[in-house]
Formats: C-alpha cells, sequence, structure tokens
C-alpha cells in the first residue's frame, strides 16, 4: 500500500494501510509510508534516511553483542524513535491515523479486553524484534561484504513474507508488487546472482549478534552533497534518446 501498488486509486491504497495497521495496535503505517518513500529517495543520506541508526545507537551499541542483542529485541521501540529524531510536522494521513487506530484500540478494550489490546501490542513487539521474520530490517541495508550497500534474501520466508526479502530488486523497481518480483529475478540474474545475499534470516540475526564487525554502526552513510552528486553526475546513458537525436551539421557534411 505504501507504493500505491494494492489498488489504483491512491484513496484506496491509504485506506488500505489504515485496515492493515489495526492488530498493530500503534499507529504507523501512514508514517510508514511517508518515511519509507524518503528513505527510497534518500537511501543512505544522513539527515534525511529515516532508516539510519541514530548516533546515540552507534555510540551505546556498537558491536558489545550484549548490547545488540537488547538492541534486536526493541527494534520497534528504535524504529519508532527515529522517525521521531526528524522532527517533521505531522502529515494530514498520519492525523487521521492516529485517531483511527487510537479509537479502535479504544474498542478492542471497550468490546473485548484490555487483555487482548496486551496480546495485540506483545505479538507486535516481538514480532518487529527477536523473530525471523523481523531479520529483513538487518539483512536489507546493515554492510555483509564491502562495497555492497543492499541485500537481498533469498529463502522461504518469502513465502509467507510477500517475497519482502527481495530487497536489492525492490529499491532497483519499487513499482513492481510482491507477485512479479521473483520474475524481475528470474529476467536479470545477469545482474542478481554476482550480489552478495542471504538466504537464512536466523543466521542474518546470529551474525549481526556474534560478529565483531556489526552493529548499528554497518552502514554506508553518506553526505546530502555526495548524494546529489551521484544523481547528477551517474546516470544510466539514454542510447534510445542518442540514436532518435537529429545529427549534428558538421556530423552530416562530414557523411556526405
Amino acid at each position: 500500500a505504501g507504493h500505491n501498488l494494492v489498488f489504483k486509486m491512491g484513496l484506496l491504497n491509504r485506506l488500505t494501510g489504515l485496515m492493515v495497521n489495526l492488530p498493530m495496535v500503534v499507529p504507523i503505517s501512514q508514517s510508514f509510508r511517508r518515511y519509507h518513500l524518503e528513505h527510497h529517495q534518500f537511501q543512505g543520506v544522513e539527515g534525511k534516511d529515516p532508516d539510519l541508526p541514530l548516533d546515540s545507537e552507534v555510540k551505546y551499541i556498537h558491536n558489545n553483542p550484549i548490547l545488540k542483542t537488547l538492541w534486536v529485541f526493541c527494534y520497534s521501540a528504535m524504529y519508532v524513535l527515529r522517525g521521531l529524531a526528524m522532527k517533521k510536522t505531522p502529515q494530514r494521513w498520519e492525523l487521521i491515523n492516529w485517531a483511527f487506530t487510537v479509537f479502535m484500540d479504544v474498542m478492542i478494550v471497550r468490546y473485548m479486553s484490555i487483555r487482548s489490546l496486551a496480546y495485540l501490542a506483545v505479538s507486535v513487539f516481538f514480532g518487529y524484534g527477536m523473530h525471523p521474520g523481523a531479520a529483513h530490517f538487518i539483512q536489507e541495508h546493515y554492510i555483509f561484504r564491502d562495497g555492497q550497500e543492499t541485500y537481498s534474501y533469498y529463502g522461504s520466508g518469502n513465502i509467507f513474507y510477500l517475497n519482502i526479502g527481495l530487497h536489492n530488486e525492490h529499491h532497483d523497481f519499487p513499482q513492481i508488487p510482491w507477485t512479479r518480483i521473483y520474475k524481475l529475478r528470474r529476467i536479470a540474474t545477469e545482474f542478481y546472482d554476482p550480489l552478495y545475499a542471504h538466504t537464512s534470516w536466523i543466521g542474518v540475526i546470529f551474525l549481526f549478534i556474534a560478529s565483531p564487525m556489526q552493529g548499528p554502526q554497518a552502514r554506508l552513510v553518506r553526505k546530502y552533497k555526495a548524494h546529489l552528486s551521484g544523481r547528477r553526475e551517474y546516470k544510466v546513458p539514454d542510447d534510445r534518446a542518442k540514436s532518435t537525436a537529429p545529427k549534428r551539421r558538421d556530423s552530416v557534411i562530414a557523411s556526405a
């Protein structure tokens, strides 16, 4: 829904986000949509990519295995704190998200019980923490091979998590839905086969905690100026435009 791929109409995608947010207790769908799109636009850019760990995470967690274990357990809280640290004014749909989710939380307590709401909250906490499915948060951009910024996961977990592991493919073509992303992988094997990829989410968590090279600091970070320079100077050549462009007069004369 964040990429408007569930329905053609943007409004229906917004409403879908609100609905699937209900079991998560905390209103996050519209903020996730906002910050996820910014992550695509400013990947790795210091101060603009909300997916980057905070300086305090890097300073206090670093490569301590015990603290990294606690960090993984509390990753859901870290995710929210990073968004708050951006200090951006909530947008209209974020306010709607808050009102709708809080109202439904009250309805759950009113017509079910506080234990029902607590069950959902605890489920979200563990589901975003020390859980194999949550390993994709680490798998995606924490550096496991020098020179590679983004990583895919090709394992059985994709069956249950809507192919969320195919992250290189997703960043290359964010408008391809999860139902067709594996088709892209098969078409473009020459581009994705050479890249390092994960095959176990449990292995990702273990390596992240056990390796002294891993931690919140294991991210590629660039300045905004470098980001702009890259977008300006490193563009894929448009061969079609070159082939259809009119020849210069001196070239025509020379060929004559």
